[in-house]
Formats: structure tokens, C-alpha cells, sequence
């Protein structure tokens, strides 16, 4: 496992008698960018989930840093501050400033001294141009910029790994280039990342590695532009055939 932040061996996943993974197998490599694509109900959220102890898995392991994850309730504050996530639908409290949200766990649950931890704030603020938004309110801020908020949000908490669930479905256009310049410039820092999109432009520019989810299989991985302009399945080709992107 050298070289990997995580390894994911033969995990199984089920609500009941409905399976969403039987048997998968990936890892992640510190430093590397991994896209997962795949048509809806697929199971690319229900992973993320899994990795970060938000949905109980029912067999396998999952490795971070080579150690195995034990995912009690006692050791989820760890692995949540190691494995970050950024949802879709920003998760920001309404009642407290872009700086006091992002503030508010390396304080409260890293114990961190808050006028280094607000440096810090201050300095990821600036380097994802949100610096002016300080002391702003989420409802005075547009879909990109609480996005970009959550980011920081994450990446205050110093994780080995960042979890990016489908961060754009809810943006304009303009919007979601905002935060893929934010991610691009996360990639070129060579921070890991595991990212579920429906957004093939995005995963195509993000990516150092795609994986074509179905289900719940992986049916085709590989480098992005491989994938997306020779892909080997018939399924993903078909996949791919429902989408329009452009080659940004």
C-alpha cells in the first residue's frame, strides 16, 4: 500500500436487501486526482459516504495511510478530520460568518489557537479570492463563492485526503469554473482528491485518473483523455454519448 492515502479492499455496501457494492477495490495515490463518473443510482455518493463514516459499510476494509479504519463512533472525529468532505449543498450555518464558519472545528474540535487558525482562514480566503467575504453571511453570497467556502472550510483541517461530492451540480456555468480553478489549483498543490461529478468537462480537466462506476462495479478506469475520447467498454461509450462537453 506505499504510496497510497487509501486503499479500499473488497468493500460491501447494502440498504437492506439492495446491494450497492458486492465486492469494489481502489485506492487513491498521495497527490493524485480521482474522477468518478457513472450514471445515477450507480453508487459514486454511497462511496464517498462510506469513506467518510457517513454510512455504515457491511463487509471489507478501507485503509488510510496503509492502517485499516475502524469506523466507531469514538474514532469518527479522527477520521473526519483526516478524510474532508465538501457536499453539494455547501452545509455553511446561516447565522455565523464565512470566518466563523470556517473557524468553528479547528477551534472547537482540533483545539487549535484561534488567532493562528484565523491567519490561516485568512490566508486560504485570499488564495481562493474570497478574501473581501470575511465577515460576510452565506445568504449574501453566490452559489460559487459558498462553495469555495466549504473548500477552505475543509482544507483548514488539514485532511490527507479531500472527498468532493458533486460540488457543481448546483452552479451556473460561470460558477462552476470558479470552483474548478479552485480544485485545479488543489490539484497542482498536490492535494489527493476523490471527486464524483456529472460534470465530464470538469472530470475531464480535473482528473489524473477516471473511473467509470456501474453498477456497482468499476467498468472502465484510466487517464482522462484516453477515457473520454477512446473509452474501452461499449457502456461507456454509451455513456458518454449522452453527454455534450467541451475540451477545456
Amino acid at each position: 500500500m506505499s504510496g497510497n492515502i487509501i486503499e479500499i479492499r473488497h468493500l460491501r455496501k447494502a440498504f437492506g436487501d439492495h446491494v450497492i457494492f458486492s465486492d469494489l477495490s481502489l485506492t487513491v495515490k498521495k497527490g493524485e486526482t480521482v474522477v468518478i463518473i457513472g450514471p445515477s443510482g450507480c453508487g459514486k455518493s454511497t462511496l464517498l459516504r462510506c469513506l467518510n463514516g457517513l454510512e455504515p459499510i457491511q463487509g471489507g476494509t478501507i485503509y488510510l495511510n496503509g492502517k485499516p479504519l475502524e469506523y466507531g463512533r469514538k474514532s469518527l472525529v479522527k477520521i473526519r478530520q483526516k478524510i474532508g468532505m465538501v457536499f453539494q449543498n455547501y452545509d455553511l450555518f446561516p447565522n455565523m460568518t464565512v470566518l466563523q464558519n470556517i473557524l468553528l472545528s479547528p477551534v472547537k474540535v482540533q483545539k487549535r489557537n484561534r488567532r493562528e487558525a484565523k491567519e490561516e482562514a485568512e490566508q486560504l480566503l485570499e488564495k481562493v479570492g474570497l478574501r473581501e467575504k470575511a465577515d460576510a453571511y452565506p445568504d449574501a453570497l453566490s452559489g460559487g463563492q459558498k462553495q469555495r467556502t466549504a473548500i477552505v472550510r475543509s482544507l483548514i483541517m488539514h485532511p490527507d485526503i479531500l472527498l468532493l461530492d458533486e460540488i457543481t451540480a448546483a452552479l451556473d456555468p460561470e460558477m462552476v469554473h470558479e470552483v474548478l480553478d479552485v480544485v485545479m489549483e488543489l490539484s497542482r498543490n498536490g492535494t489527493a482528491m476523490l471527486i464524483v461529478t456529472h460534470e465530464m468537462a470538469f472530470a475531464e480537466a480535473a482528473a489524473d485518473r477516471v473511473i467509470f462506476l456501474d453498477g456497482g462495479r468499476i467498468l472502465e478506469e484510466g487517464e482522462p483523455q484516453a477515457f473520454f475520447h477512446s473509452p474501452q467498454t461499449e457502456r461507456a461509450r454509451r455513456f458518454l454519448s449522452a453527454f455534450t462537453y467541451s475540451e477545456s
